[in-house]
């Protein structure tokens, strides 16, 4: 359905006359919620796709308990929203996060990036309780995550010099040949790329989109490393966060290997005019295979 500006003001003077006469601003970007700025301190997310709902309740659900203990601003639920008849679905009022979404802004202070990243997912990556979300397409195992991969390479194949292919299928061979994770499932943000983080004073400044939110294997968000960070920045990272071991470091490059393609093959299909494209997220694929073949390179 069409959204704009006149429906999110209905929809806060019917359910939160407080808020209704704060200035409604549509901000670009968004993939499962389409995002409006309200006022000078909060966002409202309205969902947009199949899917989206689900995500948002489990963001309002467990974010709130997660974010006092980040070390970065996180977009806390602060206010819900029913579904009705002007709008089908829920809806949230969450806090906003200032910055420039990272697919449109460049790190410019990478080790101070390296450093906030590390201290982010060392305070997130805490044994998860046993009713903490499941999720096995971003915490499961990277082997279930087989066909995903040739779906991504085979969009994106032609695109590759034979050094990058030799890159791809090596570090995703020896992902998959490493032992799996034996530890407690720790809390995982699950999709932690370039559009979901801000930048401010050429530095990480915020994490976004907590819809995938759940519990698994942290190599799934260390593939976040090749993802945001310039490859000089890399190893102030891994000084930074608690040492991790070289099994856990094989699967973090497949899980990047992984992301790298589908930004690569999203990016494709915005430039094709195809459904689901987003501009510029091809470059962010790109950069991440050269790091991830820099890494491999490196040993």
């Amino acid at each position: 359905m069409d959204i704009d500006a006149s429906l999110v003001s209905s929809l806060l003077r019917a359910q939160h006359p407080d808020l209704a006469g704060l200035e409604v601003r549509r901000v670009p970007g968004g993939w499962d919620n389409q995002l409006w700025r309200v006022g000078g301190e909060l966002a409202v997310r309205l969902p947009r796709t199949p899917g989206a709902p689900d995500l948002l309740r489990k963001e309002q659900r467990w974010l709130p308990a997660l974010a006092p203990r980040l070390p970065l601003p996180v977009p806390v639920p602060v206010r819900t929203g029913a579904p009705s008849a002007a709008f089908p679905c829920p809806w949230a009022v969450v806090t906003w996060v200032p910055g420039e979404p990272g697919d449109r802004a460049t790190l410019t202070r990478g080790d101070d990036a390296a450093v906030r990243l590390a201290g982010f997912l060392a305070a997130l990556h805490e044994a998860a309780p046993a009713e903490a979300p499941v999720n096995d397409v971003r915490g499961g195992l990277l082997s279930g995550r087989g066909t995903e991969f040739e779906e991504h390479l085979g969009a994106v194949a032609d695109l590759l010099t034979d050094a990058e292919l030799s890159d791809v299928c090596s570090l995703w061979q020896q992902a998959l040949a490493a032992p799996e994770w034996t530890g407690a499932a720790v809390w995982l943000h699950g999709d932690l790329h370039p559009a979901n983080v801000v930048v401010a004073d050429g530095t990480l400044a915020g994490v976004l989109d907590f819809g995938d939110v759940c519990a698994g294997d942290p190599a799934t968000d260390l593939a976040a490393v090749w993802l945001l960070l310039p490859s000089v920045a890399v190893p102030w990272f891994f000084r930074s966060y608690e040492p991790v071991g070289e099994a856990t470091l094989r699967r973090a490059r497949g899980w990047a290997v992984l992301r790298a393609l589908s930004l690569l093959a999203i990016g494709r299909a915005y430039e094709r005019g195809l459904p689901g494209g987003q501009p510029g997220w091809d470059r962010a694929g790109r950069a991440a295979l050269d790091r991830l073949g820099a890494a491999r390179r490196a040993g």
